[in-house]
């Protein structure tokens, strides 16, 4: 259950609000959902069309350079990282993922621009697409868009 969608009608959008998505173009069955539902939610809460951006990278490794070059702009008021990184039978998942998590996490506190960590960190594929599409474990493209939006 998610506990930021049960909040998302309290949400007071900054007018003129410029965000920035950063996509992953690895497991894309996955990421272009992510992107689907963020994107809608950010209509659904007014923030125009014309102000999201969308900034696209081969994998989830390249999400935090790309996030810190959108945030070095100052032309946006948040960054939503967008991606997906399924656990293998090697250590590789934990590398990536620790990197990805410290870089974007370091960005936002340098840049003081909230970068959003939308990034699926799962066992296998079944697990991440419980968590799109208002899944079982909800919709974390969504709960990203709404993060942003708080942190705005």
């Amino acid at each position: 259950m998610s506990l930021i969608n049960d909040q998302s009608t309290d949400i007071k959008v900054k007018k003129g609000a410029r965000i920035a998505i950063v996509v992953s173009e690895y497991n894309p069955e996955i990421t272009d959902a992510l992107y689907a539902s963020c994107v809608d939610e950010l209509l659904h809460h007014g923030v125009a069309e014309k102000n999201i951006e969308r900034a696209l990278v081969p994998g989830a490794f390249e999400l935090p350079l790309a996030c810190e070059r959108l945030a070095q702009t100052k032309k946006v008021d948040a960054i939503i990282a967008l991606g997906c990184i399924i656990k293998g039978q090697t250590p590789h998942f934990d590398y990536i993922a620790f990197a990805v998590a410290q870089g974007i996490m370091t960005i936002s506190l340098q840049s003081r621009i909230p970068v959003v960590f939308g990034v699926l960190t799962t066992h296998n594929a079944r697990q991440a697409r419980a968590r799109i599409r208002s899944g079982s474990r909800g919709d974390k493209g969504k709960e990203a868009a709404i993060t942003a939006l708080k942190m705005i």
